[in-house]
């Protein structure tokens, strides 16, 4: 048979059907950790992956040269403009 015949098709798709159930039942696993992690540490999990999430983010903007920024006070953000009261 000459190469890319019928068969070798088919034993291509076969293995790419494996390769997709194996990261499915990866997936599961996966989702499995995650759930028995929340139900053992609780609210501590969520709050743990958030900061990790935040990290990420900052990390990613800290190298964008467009994005400032601009620490607050007290939770100010207009740095301390007077306001009229």
């Amino acid at each position: 048979m000459e190469p890319g015949s019928w068969s070798d098709k088919v034993e291509q798709a076969e293995q790419e059907r494996q390769a997709a159930v194996i990261r499915a039942e990866g997936e599961a696993e996966a989702a499995a950790t995650i759930s028995r992690a929340l139900d053992k540490a609780g609210d501590a999990f969520v709050a743990l992956r958030k900061i990790e999430a935040s990290k990420a983010i900052v990390q990613s903007l800290s190298g964008n040269p467009n994005v400032t920024y601009i620490p607050s006070s007290n939770g100010n953000v207009l740095l301390n403009v007077p306001t009229n009261k």
